[in-house]
């Protein structure tokens, strides 16, 4: 798994979604399963937009509450075709309210 935050702070959306593919590309053998994690806040509103974005995508789900129970982690292994739906996933996550990407 990558670390999609890593010193890539300061580039611009279109840098960093370059880089990320270019990462993704030299690391993964497409077609195959793709960790993707997520915290997001306990509401069930946000599992279901969640939920959306992996609608037509097959995929096996592992949540974890925080000891507060205040949010959740989402472990979701998904079988993707190539790192352009890698990409178009976290950018529709991404855009969603509230959610970090691990």
């Amino acid at each position: 798994m990558i670390n999609i935050i890593d010193d890539q702070k300061d580039l611009n959306p279109d840098e960093f979604y370059a880089s990320l593919k270019e990462k993704l590309e030299d690391t993964h053998d497409f077609p195959e399963d793709y960790l993707f994690k997520f915290i997001i806040t306990n509401e069930e509103s946000k599992h279901t937009e969640i939920y959306r974005v992996f609608d037509d995508i097959k995929f096996t789900l592992t949540t974890k509450e925080s000891k507060n129970g205040k949010y959740t982690s989402l472990s979701m292994n998904a079988f993707v075709l190539d790192a352009d739906q890698v990409i178009r996933i976290y950018k529709e996550v991404g855009a969603i309210q509230g959610v970090m990407m691990l």
